[in-house]
């Protein structure tokens, strides 16, 4: 079955701008074309300036954390219907969450790079785990050659990454950076071919 171009994808779902009214195409275009260049604007600002994008994200992670605590804490006073048991465990949660926060924002750097090791150290895990997974189901997969090496690459790249967590987030924080602007350029040239040459309806 012919299916049509690149014209009718829009994220993960297939969207065929011939049956798509005028509005429509309109709307498909206008949020690829923000969506685009927020991504495209990120990405050059992650990739760029990698440590500067790395503080930003700290800082909106210690302001999260602090409405996130203060939401729990008030949870846990101001809720009749909840046990006392879980009314405590809610106010001593909004507090951890509000310490975190207040915490993260009076030394900035400090909470980045402990985030960045943190976050280094947990996908090195998550890395091994997930190549000895593969190795061990090698035997079952239909490309077993395939699967060892993929399997021995995590290992090693785990290995790596738990001995240096931190420049291993930092160059994982670049490749982001580049894949959003790759997406962001793609994005925005999709939102100007999008219906293109499509009569549509009003």
């Amino acid at each position: 079955m012919s299916t049509p171009q690149s014209n009718t994808v829009f994220a993960a779902f297939s969207l065929d701008s011939a049956s798509l009214s005028k509005a429509a195409i309109n709307t498909v275009r206008t949020t690829l074309g923000i969506s685009g260049a927020v991504a495209l604007i990120v990405g050059i600002f992650i990739t760029f300036w990698p440590k500067n994008s790395a503080l930003v994200l700290t800082v909106m992670l210690g302001i999260y954390f602090i409405i996130a605590g203060l939401a729990y804490a008030g949870l846990g006073i101001f809720s009749k219907g909840i046990s006392g048991g879980a009314r405590a465990l809610d106010i001593i949660l909004g507090v951890l969450f509000v310490i975190g926060g207040i915490l993260a924002l009076v030394n900035v750097q400090g909470a980045a790079e402990f985030l960045a090791v943190f976050l280094g150290i947990l996908i090195g895990i998550l890395w091994i785990i997930e190549g000895i997974v593969a190795l061990v189901q090698s035997s079952d997969s239909p490309s077993r050659g395939w699967s060892i090496f993929f399997g021995i690459l995590g290992v090693i790249a785990g290995v790596v990454l738990l001995f240096s967590p931190l420049w291993g987030v930092v160059i994982l924080w670049i490749i982001t950076g580049i894949g959003l602007i790759v997406l962001g350029i793609m994005q925005i040239v999709r939102a100007f071919t999008f219906g293109r040459g499509v009569t549509a309806t009003a």
